[in-house]
């Protein structure tokens, strides 16, 4: 034990003096140097390693730690100088590229899904369009309701286009660059032609509110220029009234003495009145410009024992009065006699003149058709009203493109004119079967847009129907009592401005369409 530790302290005495030694003799201690150099280089050799690898592991290996703790801490300030440029350039760029913007504090997702209504609410059940919808958009359901609402006004009213225009006048003072994105609204503009579905309608105070018929009416008719409709009924009188929508004065009444009035009808030029009676063939013939009532007891050639029903030609020239066995004659207004007979088979139903006066259509009670000349007295064509079991009336657009033919089943056959004389059998553009009774008015305005249709057998049984769709307009008859009763006659004024319907009550009813805006 005494020898080791012996040993061990001359150990360490001799390595003391060798770096004693060493630092004292420089030569020595580049001679040890160089003594490592050249081990390395053999180990180098061996290894076969590249100069760069040799150095750096030369470095590692013989204690170069000064120098290597200085090339890290220089190597990691510059790449951390490196990381500080970028990442402030990128911030830079994300500051000029997006700018910073305010977000909201809360955002909803419920807020942007448009909310469906129940309309299987018994308050809402009436805007439902078929009965499997159950659900209505808000958007949809304000529109149903503005309808609505302007159904029962019966149109806009005046302070809501008062509004209407305020905020119209309002958006115009507004200056912009772009006009497009300035407001909302429909772009597209409206149409002239009348739309289908629902008609802009307004009840007005009768027409012969002044003097009412005291028994039913027979003929309602408004004049061809002046905005006067005219009335006439079994109570034996034929009235003229003013019409304004709001008072509708009387102008003047006519009594017939013992002669209730089958049916009067003003002549072309709007001058004279012709009415019919029931028991004879005596007619008369009031001149309004002069005042005069001229009875007509006998026309040259005309062998009738009464004549009920007639028709005048558009040209003012001809008189086609319904005679009995199938017969129509045809007498001219200037001279008052016959110029020519047509014969067809059964009894005449109705009657009409295509919009030029050259043709002649009339049906028969069959339901057989038949097309006439006016200037031959021929007959051109003649077909069967399909599916018709009995005839009740006849009616042709004032633009010669229809035909309509009422039944006893309350069918309306409406047809193409060129259809039916070009063709021997033509079939209907399309059966109406919005009644339920006897057709036994039709009549179409002035521009073919709508068809009126009536039964004298049921109340209310009166409808509109939308040309060239064929449907009905829902939204007439609106009253939710009975107003219009029995249907005896219908018209449009000269323009479609109004329409009205003389009923059995003594009453003509008189209704403003305001998609028209002329008498």
């Amino acid at each position: 034990m005494m020898d080791s530790s012996v040993s061990l302290v001359k150990k360490q005495r001799r390595n003391a003096k060798r770096r004693l030694s060493e630092e004292s003799d420089p030569a020595a201690r580049v001679a040890e140097e160089r003594s490592k150099q050249q081990k390395h280089a053999a180990l180098c050799a061996t290894l076969g390693e590249d100069d760069a690898s040799v150095k750096l592991l030369e470095e590692l290996v013989f204690g170069a730690d000064e120098r290597l703790t200085e090339r890290l801490t220089q190597e990691s300030d510059a790449l951390l100088k490196d990381d500080v440029c970028s990442s402030s350039s990128e911030d830079d760029e994300d500051i000029h590229q997006h700018p910073a913007k305010n977000k909201p504090v809360w955002e909803d997702e419920e807020d942007a899904v448009e909310e469906d209504v129940d309309v299987t609410h018994r308050y809402r059940v009436d805007y439902k369009k078929s009965k499997t919808e159950t659900k209505m958009s808000k958007q949809k359901l304000q529109r149903h309701l503005k309808e609505q609402f302007q159904k029962a006004m019966g149109g806009t009213p005046s302070w809501a286009e008062v509004t209407v225009k305020t905020a119209k006048r309002k958006e115009d003072e507004f200056d912009g660059d772009d006009e497009l994105m300035q407001r909302t609204g429909n772009f597209i503009g409206s149409s002239d032609s009348l739309p289908k579905g629902i008609i802009k309608i307004k009840k007005c105070l009768n027409a012969n509110n002044e003097r009412p018929g005291d028994d039913r009416l027979t003929s309602v008719q408004f004049h061809s220029s002046a905005q006067i409709v005219m009335t006439a009924g079994l109570d034996c009188s034929v009235s003229l009234f003013q019409v304004d929508g709001k008072t509708n004065p009387k102008i003047q009444s006519i009594h017939l003495e013992n002669f209730p009035v089958n049916k009067a009808s003003f002549s072309a030029d709007g001058e004279r009145i012709v009415a019919t009676g029931l028991r004879n063939k005596l007619f008369y013939m009031y001149d309004m410009m002069e005042g005069k009532i001229l009875p007509v007891t006998t026309v040259r050639g005309l062998n009738e024992q009464r004549v009920k029903d007639f028709e005048l030609s558009p040209d003012g020239k001809c008189l086609l009065l319904s005679g009995s066995s199938g017969y129509l004659h045809l007498m001219t207004m200037k001279t008052r006699e016959v110029i020519g007979s047509m014969k067809m088979n059964g009894n005449v139903c109705s009657a009409g003149f295509t919009a030029d006066s050259s043709k002649i259509f009339s049906s028969s009670v069959d339901g057989d058709v038949f097309i006439w000349d006016v200037r031959s007295s021929k007959c051109l064509k003649k077909f069967t009203d399909d599916g018709c079991v009995g005839a009740t009336s006849l009616a042709l657009s004032p633009d010669d493109m229809y035909l309509a033919c009422g039944s006893q089943s309350g069918v309306v056959n409406v047809y193409s004119q060129k259809d039916c004389l070009q063709n021997t059998e033509p079939k209907p553009l399309k059966a109406i079967m919005n009644l339920v009774t006897a057709a036994t008015s039709l009549c179409f305005n002035n521009t073919s847009e709508i068809l009126a249709i009536g039964s004298r057998a049921d109340d209310e049984a009166n409808r509109l129907v939308h040309i060239p769709s064929f449907t009905v307009f829902s939204n007439f008859p609106l009253m939710r009592k009975k107003t219009i009763f029995q249907t005896r006659c219908v018209d449009f004024s000269p323009r479609s401005g109004f329409y009205t319907v003389a009923n059995n009550k003594g009453h003509a009813l008189l209704f403003r369409l305001l998609h028209y805006k002329s008498f």
